[in-house]
């Protein structure tokens, strides 16, 4: 069997939930780097009808929904994306600081859902992401 579940704060599970073989793992998604972005507003602007060559807003630390509604809002108003992004307010925005707490407790204690390995805040913010590398003494 098979099961998968998801949470917006991981952080307010209960620990049974956390132990050994509850899960096979926990992996911590955060919002979308600059590659998964672009491949968004692939899909959105296409979805939408719009001119996908079209200058687009700063869309660092955007969610995918926050390029759905750019999208939607500038089809519905036949305006350019980048006036269409003044009527977007980014969930960075608003919760910025509780999606750098969510990062700082995943840090070390879930997945990547990116990469292999553990998620770490080390990794980096706005999908400007480091990944370090351990390597053998001696080895380079």
């Amino acid at each position: 069997m098979f099961f998968v579940a998801t949470c917006n704060d991981a952080s307010k599970l209960p620990p049974e939930f956390a132990r050994a073989e509850r899960f096979d793992g926990v992996f911590f998604v955060d919002l979308p780097g600059e590659k998964q972005r672009e491949d968004i507003w692939g899909i959105y602007t296409q979805h939408y009808g719009l001119d996908a060559k079209q200058a687009r807003p700063d869309d660092t630390n955007w969610t995918g929904a926050e390029i759905k509604s750019c999208c939607r809002l500038a089809s519905l108003l036949d305006v350019p994306l980048v006036q269409a992004s003044q009527n977007v307010v980014p969930v960075a925005v608003t919760a910025g600081d509780k999606i750098e707490q969510l990062r700082q407790w995943a840090s070390g204690r879930c997945l990547s859902a990116d990469r292999a390995g553990v998620y770490s805040r080390s990794e980096g913010v706005s999908g400007g992401r480091v990944r370090r590398v351990m390597r053998e003494p001696g080895v380079n």
